[in-house]
């Protein structure tokens, strides 16, 4: 499976629309997904609006769990990448990234008065 490195400088403001939550590896055990190193996988869907564009919600897988990011606030993701799965007649694209931190209230204000108020 082929990544492909995304331009998040270029999807707009990015909204935490779910909060972190651990990914089931397993869903009749309960087991949680980790990574080669023994993290949990975290998900976290994100608003993504582009200007002039609907908002699109994607979810995001994360090593470790992303400290402070809740339901609404800005986010920035770091790393994001995208890949092509197809499993029988069933295809879509998953998303992961190396982090995704919440963006602090003096710089998210900043960037709603520069682009006209975000999502």
């Amino acid at each position: 499976m082929q990544s492909i490195p995304v331009d998040t400088t270029r999807l707009g403001v990015l909204r935490c629309a779910v909060g972190p939550e651990p990914k089931i590896a397993d869903f009749e055990s309960k087991e949680v997904k980790k990574d080669r190193d023994g993290n949990t996988i975290y998900t976290v869907a994100v608003t993504v609006r582009q200007d002039g564009r609907r908002v699109s919600v994607i979810e995001i897988a994360v090593p470790g769990e992303p400290k402070g990011v809740v339901e609404g606030s800005e986010v920035r993701v770091t790393g994001l990448e995208a890949f092509a799965w197809a499993m029988g007649d069933r295809h879509g694209i998953s998303f992961r990234a190396a982090a995704i931190t919440p963006v602090p209230a003096s710089a998210s204000s900043a960037t709603a008065a520069g682009k006209g108020g975000g999502a």
